[in-house]
């Protein structure tokens, strides 16, 4: 299961382009909410949450992820189940975690981020990210590390979920769904 978390003022595209491109590789995604069943992003689009994030369960394989959006990451961070969720899950050698835009810097500021690992952000978000050990990458806008997958931001939100995509499902399936959204054609 992938558990993506939405907390008042996340990021739209980020989350539900990912959702989307996730259920179209045939892995299962749970949009996690916090503080309601109805959470409004940073664009005032509300969406409905599937599960409130305190129900979410790791198994082995499971990712979560976290979309960028200040109010987003400030609602993360200031939910003590959603934080319980993403330690457990940077915690758990089997369990994936994954950031996007200015996501990364939570994990940064709460020192989830393992030293010397690749990651991008938001740009000008780099320095919380050094502060913390990791590596800010300047160009791409994804990069991969073990178990931790970060994204660069909103532009980058369908090359950040097909490499969860391919992460998750493989390959070839990540192959298919790009070449059915005629991504980069």
């Amino acid at each position: 299961m992938v558990y993506i978390l939405l907390g008042a003022g996340f990021e739209e595209a980020e989350a539900l382009v990912t959702a989307d491109v996730l259920r179209r590789a045939g892995v299962p995604v749970c949009l996690a909410g916090i503080g309601g069943e109805w959470v409004a992003g940073s664009h005032e689009i509300a969406v409905k949450a599937d599960l409130p994030v305190e129900m979410a369960e790791l198994r082995e394989g499971d990712m979560v992820v976290l979309p960028g959006g200040m109010g987003g990451v400030a609602s993360m961070e200031g939910s003590e189940a959603a934080m319980a969720l993403i330690r457990r899950a940077a915690e758990e050698p089997e369990v994936w975690l994954a950031a996007i835009c200015a996501a990364p810097t939570l994990l940064a500021r709460a020192g989830l981020l393992p030293q010397g690992a690749r990651c991008v952000c938001y740009p000008g978000m780099e320095d919380e990210l050094a502060q913390a050990g990791a590596v800010p990458v300047l160009d791409g806008p994804v990069a991969v590390q073990d178990r931790l997958i970060t994204g660069r931001g909103p532009g980058a939100a369908f090359d950040f979920a097909l490499a969860l995509a391919q992460a998750l499902a493989g390959d070839e399936t990540a192959a298919q769904v790009r070449a059915g959204l005629h991504y980069g054609v």
